[in-house]
């Protein structure tokens, strides 16, 4: 164990780290949980948890980085309100790798946060009527928000400004509402099992969105079948029906979760699974096109990197024997927030005082390219459902490619392929 991570290992076991809503979550129903700036957790699925130990090292690059396993428990604050607070595996030294502890939000918080307010509440001496009064305020105010957020949740298609004061991820804390929704049904599971359980696994993965100023998010559903071989019928009927009804039977993917910044009015637009569920093939690509526009114009340089990226998936897809990524995701990313434009016979001393705003006032986009690449990030994420010959113990043994899986692939690079061609690229 390196001298960091046995100092780290001592800290999280003496504070625990609080876990926050992961702002950034817009598909699936498992609840993911920012454990720090560069690392997410999210429950324990022993099947998932085996694909991320086996993985082949060529599959590497397009799934979330494996960083370990912590325990979580939930617990209460003075006003009983519920936290879920992660631990290192108790007589475990090895279970967290690569995990920076810097960025944590300590345990600690809570208590610093609660001995305030006590000292607040003693140095004014205010009175039993005042307090009363105070908390039926906040009741009436908690109950308001709790209304709203009945609304986001209900709304498949919505839009939030962003303020250009203060990181997108702060102002997202309270308005995402697919991690919101996931978030409160975490803890609300956890509390019913409280009585009998009060100890969970999560495992640790990389925060594909860290790197991103205002992450631009795609959740696609992938395949043509999405229930596992361990369904049970009643659940089998379901997704098969889902799939039939969606985009999923047609061109073997669907849109289940989409967050898309629109610089034009500095608006970020969410799109939920329900919406996904209900496009036609034209519906999906106009979705996918409304992905890599920004209200102004079409991003068309995050094109030919993504079209590359998808093609070079796949042919990793068709060397894999026996695997089927049921019920798998495919992310798409990329930064909302572009780099300063640049004309192309600009001198180098030009190129501090030149601002976004400034090129895009400018002369035709012909005439200007942005300062160093555009990134765009494709990968491929939860695994609960994936089954391969190699892990032994399941009753299904299938041959060959996932072909359900590859078909979706290649639907998707034929639609960013038309949008590229389309739009003159």
């Amino acid at each position: 164990m390196s001298p960091a991570f046995r100092a780290m290992d001592v800290e999280l076991r003496a504070k625990g780290v609080l876990l926050e809503p992961f702002v950034h979550q817009v598909g699936g129903h498992s609840c993911v949980l920012r454990f720090n700036e560069t690392t997410l957790c999210k429950p324990l699925i022993p099947r998932e948890h085996q694909f991320y130990e086996t993985l082949p090292a060529e599959m590497r690059k397009f799934t979330p980085q494996y960083k370990g396993v912590v325990s979580v428990r939930f617990e209460e604050d003075e006003d009983r309100n519920l936290c879920l607070i992660a631990y290192p595996l108790k007589g475990d030294h090895g279970t967290v790798d690569n995990v920076d502890s810097s960025d944590c939000e300590p345990k600690t918080k809570l208590l610093r946060w609660a001995s305030k307010k006590h000292h607040v509440t003693e140095t004014e001496k205010t009175s039993k009527d005042w307090v009363r009064q105070h908390r039926k305020e906040e009741k009436m105010k908690s109950h308001k928000l709790e209304e709203e957020f009945e609304w986001l949740k209900k709304s498949e298609v919505l839009y939030y400004s962003v303020e250009k004061k203060g990181s997108a991820s702060s102002q997202l804390k309270h308005y995402n509402p697919w991690s919101m929704k996931c978030h409160q049904q975490q803890l609300q599971r956890m509390k019913e099992n409280a009585k009998h359980r009060n100890q969970y696994k999560f495992i640790l993965l990389e925060n594909l969105t860290s790197r991103y100023e205002v992450p631009c998010v795609l959740d696609l559903k992938m395949g043509t079948r999405q229930h596992g071989d361990d369904a049970s019928e009643e659940k089998a009927a379901n997704q098969i029906r889902k799939c039939q009804q969606s985009t999923s039977a047609v061109i073997g993917v669907r849109v289940c979760g989409m967050q898309v910044y629109q610089a034009g009015s500095g608006q970020l637009m969410f799109m939920n699974k329900y919406h996904g569920r209900k496009l036609s093939v034209q519906g999906f690509k106009e979705a996918l096109f409304q992905f890599f526009h920004n209200g102004r114009y079409l991003r068309r340089e995050l094109l030919g990197p993504v079209i590359k990226k998808l093609t070079e998936l796949k042919a990793i897809l068709e060397r894999q024997e026996s695997y089927r990524f049921y019920s798998s995701s495919l992310l798409l990313i990329y930064d909302g927030k572009e780099r300063p434009e640049v004309a192309l016979d600009s001198d180098a001393e030009d190129l501090e005082d030149l601002s976004e705003e400034s090129a895009d006032e400018s002369a035709g986009a012909y005439a200007y390219k942005p300062i160093g690449p555009s990134s765009v990030d494709v990968r491929m994420i939860d695994f609960a459902h994936t089954t391969c010959r190699l892990y032994g113990e399941d009753s299904v043994v299938h041959e060959g490619q996932d072909a359900g899986y590859i078909f979706g692939l290649q639907s998707l690079i034929d639609f960013v392929t038309e949008i590229s061609e389309e739009s003159g690229e």
